[in-house]
C-alpha cells in the first residue's frame, strides 16, 4: 500500500505556512511516519526555515523540492504565492534521495553523484526517478542527457525544472535540509512501485515539416538552409515569432513531438533564441493552440494517464504545468487543475507545480524528453 498525504497553504508568513501545511500532513497520516517527500514553493518564502520545521516533525524524511511559478494541490487548487507538500509512506516501495550541486560545471558528473547517493547500499533497480533541477545556470536538456546517461534509457524522469515567477534570476533547489542553487535533487523509486504517465499541450502543428539546418544549443540560425527568421515570416509577416506560436519537434519516427518555444530573435544574424536546446536535423513545424485546447490538454494528459495505469485505482498524482501555460491563460489557469480533477473517479491526493520546463517521456515506456508548454500528469500506486 502507498499511502500518501498533502499540504497546502496560501499563507503569505512562512512560519504560518509551513505550520498549516505540517499539520494538514500529520492529519492525513493518522500516526504513519512519511519516508520521503516533494515541495514545492514560490520563491518569496524563508525556504531555509520551512525545511528545519518539515525535519523536525518528520526527522529523516528523504526530501526534495524546489520553487515555482504557482502551485497546484488536492487541498487548495490552483494558487501563487503559496507552499505546497505531498509525503509518501510505504513498506512496499523505497524512496532515497540524492543531489548533484554545482550542476552547471560538469552536468554529467554532478548527476551520477545524485544517483549514486540516492541508491546509497540499496540492491533494487530504480523504476522511476523524481526531479525539480535547477534551470537558468545549466540547460535543462543537458541536465536530462545527464540523467538518461547515468540512470539509463529504461528509467522514466519526471519533473519539471525549478521556477522563480517570470524573474529569469535564480531558482532554488530543496534536498533535506538545504537550500541550494545549481543543483539537481532527485527522488529514486523502486520496489512494488505502480506508475503511469501522460501529457498533452493543447498546440497542434500547422504548415509544412521543415528542417533545422544550423543551431548552436537553444539558437537556431538556419531552418532549410534559409535564416531561421524567414520561417517565422513565411507565417507571421513582420509580427516577432512569439511564445504563443511554439515550434513543434518531431521524434525520429516524426510520430510524437514536443515543443520549444521562441523567446527572441536577432535581425542582424536572422537567428531565433529557444527557452531550450534544439538539435541540428530536428524536424520542426510551427504550432497554434487556443485558450480552450489548451485547458483541454490538462483533461487529454490526465485520461491518458488513467487508461495506462496498470493497477485498479491509483493512491495519488502530481501535475508539472509550464509557467508559460500559466501566463497564456491568465485568470483561467483555475481551470487547468479543475478540468484535469474532474477526470478522477475518486478523490486522490494530488500536488503539483508550475514550471521552466517540463521532464517526461513522451509515450509509456517511451524517451524522456524536455518539453515546453506542457502538462504532464504521474500516477503513483503500489502492486
Amino acid at each position: 500500500m502507498l499511502k500518501v498525504a498533502v499540504g497546502h497553504s496560501n499563507d503569505p508568513d512562512s512560519q504560518s505556512a509551513i505550520d498549516e501545511v505540517l499539520e494538514q500532513c500529520i492529519r492525513s497520516l493518522a500516526g504513519v511516519t512519511p519516508q520521503a517527500g516533494i515541495l514545492f514553493a514560490a520563491i518569496d518564502f524563508e525556504h531555509s526555515l520551512i525545511l528545519k520545521q518539515i525535519h523536525q516533525a518528520f526527522p529523516g524524511i528523504e526530501l526534495i523540492g524546489g520553487t515555482t511559478d504557482g502551485e497546484l494541490s488536492s487541498v487548495l487548487e490552483f494558487q501563487q504565492d503559496s507552499l505546497t507538500l505531498m509525503v509518501f509512506c510505504s513498506e512496499e516501495i523505497e524512496i532515497k534521495a540524492g543531489v548533484g550541486r554545482e550542476v552547471s560545471k560538469n552536468p554529467v558528473e554532478v548527476i551520477r553523484q545524485a544517483v549514486d547517493q540516492a541508491q546509497g547500499n540499496s540492491t533494487t533497480t530504480p523504476q522511476l526517478c523524481l526531479t525539480v533541477p535547477e534551470g537558468f545556470t545549466a540547460s535543462g536538456v543537458s541536465i536530462l542527457d545527464g540523467l538518461k546517461r547515468v540512470l539509463g534509457q529504461n528509467v522514466p524522469i519526471l519533473g519539471g525544472l525549478a521556477a522563480d515567477h517570470w524573474r529569469f534570476q535564480k531558482t532554488y533547489q530543496f534536498f533535506r535540509t538545504e537550500v541550494l542553487s545549481d543543483a539537481v535533487p532527485i527522488l529514486l523509486f523502486s520496489g512494488a512501485l505502480l506508475f503511469s504517465h501522460s501529457l498533452a499541450s493543447g498546440w497542434h502543428p500547422i504548415g509544412k515539416k521543415s528542417r533545422v539546418t544550423k543551431v548552436n544549443k537553444n539558437i537556431i540560425y538556419e531552418i532549410d538552409d534559409k535564416p531561421a527568421i524567414e520561417f517565422y515570416r513565411h507565417y507571421f509577416g513582420d509580427l516577432p515569432p512569439s511564445a504563443e506560436y511554439p515550434l513543434a519537434v518531431f521524434d525520429r519516427e516524426e510520430k510524437h513531438f514536443f515543443l520549444r518555444a521562441a523567446n527572441v530573435f536577432d535581425e542582424e544574424s536572422g537567428s531565433i533564441t529557444l527557452f531550450a536546446d534544439i538539435s541540428e536535423q530536428a524536424v520542426v513545424q510551427i504550432a497554434e493552440a487556443t485558450r480552450e485546447d489548451i485547458l483541454a490538454a490538462s483533461q487529454t494528459s490526465i485520461r491518458n494517464a488513467i487508461a495506462s495505469y496498470p493497477g485498479s485505482e491509483p493512491e495519488a498524482a502530481l501535475f508539472f504545468s509550464c509557467a508559460s501555460r500559466r501566463k497564456i491563460l491568465g485568470t483561467r489557469t483555475k481551470e487547468e487543475y479543475e478540468l484535469a480533477k474532474s477526470c478522477l473517479t475518486k478523490a486522490l491526493p494530488i500536488c503539483g507545480f508550475y514550471s521552466s520546463g517540463e521532464i517526461a517521456p513522451l509515450e509509456q515506456k517511451g524517451q524522456t524528453e524536455f518539453h515546453n508548454k506542457t502538462f504532464v500528469t504521474l500516477l503513483l500506486g503500489t502492486k
